[in-house]
């Protein structure tokens, strides 16, 4: 049986799917302040960058999204409300603006879906997790999970995978010390396991062993078909062990989510941490200097540690941490 594991942390929900007492996906919605995913929201047409079919409106709260096409009667300066189809997703160098398009005529402005409501539409069943609780996440490979993300590196010495995000495609380079004709099937099976875990879309390369002839390859590609639920598509593994995919694109994934801030989501891990910590009460939070100015700058999570917990929160800076070995006490 399938169940959805939902934690409200602070300044972030986290939910995990589960089946067959596997942790199978993971999603973190963070508190940033961005338009969502399925949002109808207003605002002003102010550049276009290609007539009729590219622009960027800016939103009543300041943020920009990336509409196309551009209705014919919509000109430079026009209020619209907008339908938003992809979040905005950190890059380096260059991070990508939300996309959307001018709604359809009569379309209100709406909230997008939060994580919850989206959980609930899927149908399958949605256990609460709160803090007071056993730590259903963790005993299911939340902790391992969020240091695969982190670090790209997924897997055994048989056989593993190593995770790179470009600005044009994931891609995903399987390695090991099976043979070839072992290797493909195994690194195909962990890399669309891995895909779905954490929420990989877009294009998706993955770098297979070469292997010496089609049956072999075709082996492979069945991993990716059984592994992987739909929809997506891919191509064949070609002769030199390379199969591509395209996954639908709607917000950022697992990796870009925990990427995007290193000290953000050290922070939030260390009040997950406090959240669970003994049995309430007061309690001193030790960290690197930058996870406490972090803490400090966003003081409504502190406010709410406090009120979880029913007790003061001190705070406490020590510069021999890294930023991930904060504890509390």
């Amino acid at each position: 049986m399938a169940e959805w594991l939902y934690e409200e942390g602070i300044g972030e929900a986290r939910a995990a799917l589960i089946e067959h007492g596997k942790l199978v996906e993971a999603m973190i919605e963070r508190e940033d302040g961005g338009v969502r995913a399925g949002a109808f929201v207003q605002g002003r047409l102010v550049r276009t960058i290609i007539p009729r079919r590219r622009g960027i409106v800016r939103l009543d709260g300041g943020e920009e999204v990336l509409i196309e096409p551009i209705p014919p009667k919509v000109a430079e300066g026009a209020l619209v409300i907008v339908e938003i189809f992809r979040e905005s997703i950190a890059e380096e160098g260059r991070p990508k603006l939300a996309k959307g398009r001018v709604a359809l005529p009569g379309s209100k402005v709406q909230p997008a879906p939060s994580l919850l409501q989206r959980l609930y539409a899927t149908g399958t069943p949605v256990t609460p997790c709160p803090a007071h609780e056993e730590d259903r996440l963790e005993a299911h490979g939340w902790g391992e999970l969020m240091e695969e993300a982190q670090s790209g590196e997924v897997g055994t010495e048989a056989a593993s995978l190593r995770l790179f995000l470009t600005p044009a495609m994931i891609l995903i380079d399987v390695d090991g010390s099976l043979p070839p004709a072992q290797l493909g099937p195994k690194g195909a099976k962990l890399a669309a396991q891995a895909i779905r875990r954490m929420g990989l879309t877009g294009s998706i390369g993955i770098d297979l062993p070469t292997m010496n002839n089609k049956d072999e390859r075709a082996i492979a590609a069945a991993q990716i078909d059984k592994h992987l639920p739909l929809p997506f598509e891919r191509t064949a593994v070609n002769g030199f062990g390379f199969i591509q995919i395209i996954r639908r694109r709607e917000r950022a994934n697992l990796i870009e989510v925990l990427r995007a801030d290193p000290v953000a989501t050290a922070a939030l891990a260390l009040l997950r941490r406090a959240e669970r910590h003994g049995q309430g009460g007061p309690a001193t939070l030790t960290a690197a200097p930058a996870i406490v100015d972090r803490l400090r700058r966003d003081a409504e999570w502190i406010a709410r540690l406090a009120r979880r917990r029913g007790g003061a929160i001190a705070l406490q800076s020590d510069d021999a941490l890294a930023i991930s070995a904060g504890h509390v006490a």
